[in-house]
């Protein structure tokens, strides 16, 4: 059976802004539809020290937490970022979600494993609202271009590697909002997939962008 573990924000990398609770419980009701199974971690730093045994890693690390607002490293423990850094050179898979390219920054693994990141004081969003979503490349062919209310990602480092699945506009600009990644690792590569969609639950009720979300798994697990 093929296993997914969901790094949810709880404790240190909960914020006020985001529902982790709620969003990780949608993104595993879709892996389990998808015929994954589940599990979701109660302690980010912990589980993340685990990885540095390989036995620990799952089939695929899912990843929705936030920058912790202590003012402490992230991730949080000498351990945890060596078990974060063993993980990206062992060539896992990976889906990120939203928040999850604004965490992690004493990884110096981290951009490079998403493809890309949030820079402080660059990246922004404009207020929650409907998002008109550009799709994009033959990885979404068949779904049409859609609205959903979500947070719109925007001015985000992306790494030139990646191959850009949506995007939307603002201040005139085509902002990318997901995207794949074949990083190289060793003398092979892994995948990465990043969702910058996904404030909340509801985000996961749109059709398309579960459907984007099943493709993505299917791509990432090969």
């Amino acid at each position: 059976m093929t296993t997914a573990l969901i790094l949810s924000g709880t404790g240190r990398y909960a914020d006020p802004w985001h529902p982790f609770a709620e969003t990780s419980a949608a993104i595993a009701d879709l892996l389990r539809g998808h015929g994954l199974t589940v599990e979701t971690a109660d302690d980010v730093d912990a589980t993340l020290g685990s990885f540095r045994d390989s036995a620990a890693w799952p089939d695929l690390l899912v990843v929705n937490v936030g920058l912790p607002r202590d003012g402490g490293t992230s991730p949080g423990t000498d351990a945890a970022r060596d078990g974060l850094d063993a993980w990206e050179a062992g060539g896992c898979p990976l889906l990120a979600l939203h928040s999850s390219a604004t965490s992690f920054v004493d990884s110096e693994s981290w951009e490079a494993a998403l493809g890309g990141r949030w820079v402080r004081d660059v990246s922004m969003h404009p207020e929650y609202g409907a998002a008109n979503i550009l799709l994009e490349g033959s990885f979404p062919v068949g779904i049409p271009d859609f609205t959903l209310d979500d947070e719109r990602y925007s001015w985000l480092r992306t790494s030139p590697d990646v191959i850009v699945h949506a995007r939307h506009e603002h201040e005139g600009h085509l902002h990318p909002l997901m995207w794949s990644l074949e990083r190289p690792v060793g003398t092979g590569s892994a995948r990465s997939f990043y969702d910058a969609l996904g404030h909340d639950a509801a985000s996961y009720s749109s059709p398309e962008h579960r459907e984007l979300m099943k493709r993505a798994v299917d791509w990432l697990l090969g």
